[in-house]
């Protein structure tokens, strides 16, 4: 198997909450929950059946993580997620009250637009050319 980039780890504050939003709100899919003991849990999402990149909640457990949440970045976009309909998505964050930064724009490598998640955290929602 070629090297990937497998799995990034996403800070958040709560994982019901942030199961709820991710999967209710961005329409990711729940891969894994597994409880670790201690109050850790193995939280894996998708944002679709053959994405190759996942997101493993990770939730904060101290001050200086807590601190961290939505600004993993330094106030950059942190994720770029692709979609093969950028309107129906659009329009389905939209609908679900998301934060959008800026319009949609068509770019040279294809239709993008920032949006924020709950937690403070840039995105690019981007469908590519081709």
């Amino acid at each position: 198997m070629p090297r990937q980039l497998f799995q990034i780890a996403l800070l958040v504050p709560d994982y019901d909450e942030a199961i709820e939003y991710y999967t209710e709100t961005l329409s990711f899919r729940l891969l894994e929950d597994t409880d670790m003991g201690k109050g850790k849990r193995w939280v894996v999402l998708s944002p679709g059946q053959e994405a190759s990149c996942r997101i493993l909640l990770a939730k904060a457990k101290n001050e200086e993580q807590k601190k961290a949440i939505g600004n993993q970045c330094g106030g950059r976009v942190f994720l770029f997620l692709h979609t093969d309909n950028f309107q129906r998505d659009y329009d389905h964050y939209v609908s679900k009250g998301v934060k959008i930064v800026d319009q949609p724009r068509d770019e040279e490598y294809g239709r993008v637009v920032v949006f924020v998640d709950r937690y403070g955290n840039k995105w690019d929602l981007i469908e590519p050319l081709g």
